[in-house]
């Protein structure tokens, strides 16, 4: 459960600037977080 929280805690940070701006604005989220956004409602 720790190590399930850990890593989203990891997960949640935004994505850097440079690969917003390489992308020009295109991908603002990490895509790991994306595909189950649905399911993961985790308080970390």
């Amino acid at each position: 459960y720790k190590l399930r929280l850990a890593k989203a805690g990891k997960s949640k940070k935004s994505v850097p600037a440079w690969i917003i701006a390489k992308t020009r604005g295109d991908v603002r989220w990490s895509p790991k977080s994306r595909r189950n956004w649905r399911s993961r409602k985790l308080r970390a």
